[in-house]
C-alpha cells in the first residue's frame, strides 16, 4: 500500500484508491498482484480463463475481488477512469483513480476524448499510466499508426507528463509519488513488451503466446537466474 489505499478485507471500501486496467488484457498482472496483496488465494491464479473462473482474460468488476472496473474494451478504460475520478471528488473523497492504458489502445479517439476531459475539469485525481511498448495486437505502433512523441502529446493535452523507464520499478514508483502539481499527471511508461524473458522479447507475435509446461518451466529458471543475480 506504499502508493494506493486499500482493504483487501473490504474490496469496495469508498474511500479506496481505484485501479482501472484499460488495456483490460493485462488482468492476468493485476491478478497477480491481487493475489500478493491478499485479495484471494495465490492458488486461484491456476484458474485463470478456465470454465467457471472469477479469472476471466479480460478484468471484470463482478466476478474478481478488488477489480475496481470491468474492461477489455479498448478506449472505454480511461472515460470510465474519469467518471470514477470526478464522482470521487464531487463525494468529497480523497481518493485517486489510476488508469492504465497501451500505446496501441490509444489508437482509439475515445482516448484522447477522454485525455481532454481530464484537463478541461483539472482531475488532479487522476493519474495516466500509459504502456509505451511499441507494438499492438498485429504489428509494431510504428507501422500500424505512429504514435509520435506521448509526452509531448499529453502537454499538449494540458497534463504534466513525464517519461520514465517502465521496467524499472523504482523509476515507476518516483514519479507515482512525486509532489501533485495543478494539473493531472501522465507517466508514459517506456517498457519492452515481455521484459524479462528474452524469447519473449524478441517474438514478433508476443501480444499473445500459448505456453506449454516445459517451455513455461524454462522461461520460469531464466527469470529465477536474473532473481539469483541481484
Amino acid at each position: 500500500g506504499a502508493v494506493m489505499r486499500y482493504d483487501p478485507a473490504n474490496p469496495r471500501w469508498p474511500e479506496r484508491d481505484k485501479l482501472v486496467c484499460s488495456k483490460g488484457h493485462a488482468g492476468p498482472a493485476v491478478y497477480a498482484t491481487l493475489a500478493l496483496r491478499g485479495f484471494f488465494p495465490y492458488e486461484q491464479l491456476k484458474t485463470l480463463n478456465q470454465p467457471g473462473t472469477s479469472l476471466p482474460s479480460h478484468c471484470d468488476r463482478n466476478k474478481t475481488p478488488g477489480v475496481d472496473m470491468t474492461t477489455g474494451s479498448l478506449g472505454q478504460g480511461t472515460s470510465l477512469a474519469v467518471g470514477m475520478a470526478l464522482g470521487d471528488r464531487l463525494q468529497g473523497r480523497g481518493s485517486r483513480t489510476y488508469v492504465i492504458v497501451g500505446d496501441g489502445e490509444s489508437d482509439e479517439g475515445q482516448v484522447w476524448e477522454a485525455a481532454m476531459f481530464t484537463a478541461a475539469k483539472g482531475l488532479t485525481n487522476l493519474t495516466w499510466l500509459v504502456d509505451d511498448n511499441k507494438k499492438q495486437l498485429d504489428g509494431c505502433t510504428k507501422d500500424i499508426l505512429p504514435i509520435f512523441d506521448l509526452a509531448e502529446k499529453f502537454r499538449a493535452f494540458g497534463f504534466d507528463a513525464v517519461r520514465v523507464d517502465g521496467n524499472d520499478v523504482e523509476q515507476v514508483f518516483g514519479a507515482l509519488t512525486a509532489p501533485v502539481s495543478d494539473r493531472p499527471r501522465a507517466i508514459i511508461l517506456d517498457t519492452v513488451k515481455g521484459k524479462g524473458v528474452t524469447e519473449v522479447e524478441q517474438s514478433a507475435g508476443n501480444h499473445s503466446m500459448t505456453v506449454g509446461p516445459e517451455v513455461c518451466d524454462r522461461w520460469l529458471e531464466e527469470l529465477q537466474g536474473k532473481l539469483r543475480e541481484l
